[in-house]
């Protein structure tokens, strides 16, 4: 057998020890227009790697990435045409980074690990995430919270958590929201642990919705309904409170099982009737207009929106069957107070203890009320009570005033 023919087998076994599927190691021998001509080291088989099998970027210029002599590892893709002398192969460099990549990320997935990456550009329905290899992210799965513009993303570097991998199909599904979730347990459990209910603390408004204000308490969301903004009537949270306004709240529920804050900026401050009655006092006497009238008594108001309870037996000193024979709503009368309730919001007032004519037991002890008199007070009145519910004597008129 020749010299030559001795060659060709050397050189054909050389060949046949480069199958696809290989990782090898390729030397640069020279940089072509879309392409670079690499030669297998120590195998005597060339080859080329094309743009899109070195890089990712379709517009770079491969002189300005590689150069003659650079020397790394490639994957073998394919045998080129039969018709090809020395039986080039095709290699790249790019699958062989993401069947690294994905190799780390299956770890990472089997692990429950967070994994980072790059969002390079938007498509229908979600994010293209570069993590070492193109991930797909889903616009539902990039918030807690409901996303519509997903342009502010590009560029930026996340956290994600990997939902699915497969790297036969080339499919990788990533999820910010798991992520988002998990650390919003670990946070709440936290911040839980170290409030109790009825506490008082500082928060700052987070967002707003049309139903209340969410507000940050140490990292963790809780929310005011809109019923507990105001002692006053709220239309909409954003008519009140603004974003990064700092507020104190009351801590007024805790669900950990649904990982729940409740919390009130109403309760934090005077309540309407302790407004009205912070300078009122037992033995007071003033002017006051009634509002209305009932078999029982007549309601005088106190202040803008509560009124105070004028029983019926305390109208005069005179027998009164019905208080309408005497009194007119609208009518100004002098009241004294009798009793204030805080607990319960409620006043007693008496008309004929300010009577200046009235005898020095009117004026200096509570009248003593008939059998007859206290069971009046019983059917209107909850059990134990001397005075009256505030709900019961302004009904609508605090929701009017709000």
């Amino acid at each position: 057998m020749s010299e030559n023919s001795n060659q060709f087998l050397d050189a054909l076994k050389q060949m046949q020890g480069v199958e696809v599927g290989d990782i090898v190691d390729v030397e640069v021998l020279d940089i072509e227009d879309g392409q670079i001509d690499v030669g297998v080291e120590n195998a005597g088989v060339e080859g080329v790697i094309t743009r899109r099998e070195y890089t990712s970027d379709r517009n770079a210029d491969l002189r300005d990435l590689v150069k003659p002599g650079d020397k790394f590892k490639a994957l073998v893709l394919r045998r080129a045409g039969g018709d090809k002398e020395n039986g080039e192969f095709f290699f790249s460099v790019t699958r062989l980074k993401e069947r690294e990549a994905y190799d780390k990320l299956q770890k990472d997935f089997e692990d429950g690990n967070a994994v980072e990456g790059t969002v390079t550009s938007s498509v229908r329905g979600g994010l293209i995430v570069d993590v070492g290899t193109r991930g797909f992210l889903p616009a539902s799965l990039i918030s807690n919270r409901y996303v519509s513009d997903l342009k502010p993303y590009i560029g930026k570097t996340m956290k994600l958590k990997i939902t699915e991998i497969d790297p036969n199909k080339n499919r990788l599904i990533l999820s910010h929201k798991d992520l988002v979730e998990e650390e919003r347990e670990e946070a709440f459990d936290k911040v839980a642990s170290q409030l109790v209910v009825g506490d008082v603390v500082e928060g700052k408004v987070s967002r707003l919705t049309n139903f209340g204000a969410f507000i940050d308490v140490g990292g963790v969301d809780g929310l005011v309904h809109i019923s507990e903004i105001s002692n006053k009537h709220v239309d909409k949270p954003s008519d009140v409170l603004k974003v990064g306004q700092d507020v104190k709240v009351k801590v007024i529920g805790i669900d950990n099982d649904r990982h729940r804050i409740s919390l009130s900026i109403k309760q934090t401050e005077p309540s309407p009737f302790e407004q009205a009655t912070a300078d009122l006092n037992e033995g007071d006497i003033f002017e006051g207009e009634v509002k209305s009238l009932t078999n029982f008594g007549a309601f005088v108001e106190v202040a803008d929106g509560i009124q105070g309870l004028v029983h019926v037996s305390e109208i005069s000193n005179k027998h009164v069957d019905k208080p309408s024979d005497v009194l007119k709503v609208g009518q100004s009368v002098k009241v004294k107070v009798l009793n204030i309730d805080p607990s319960d919001r409620r006043i007693s007032l008496s008309i004929k203890a300010a009577d200046s004519n009235a005898s020095s037991e009117n004026h200096n002890s509570r009248p003593r009320r008939s059998r007859n008199e206290n069971s009046v007070n019983k059917k209107y009145m909850s059990d134990n009570d001397n005075g009256f519910a505030l709900g019961d004597i302004i009904g609508d008129q605090l929701k009017d005033r709000k």
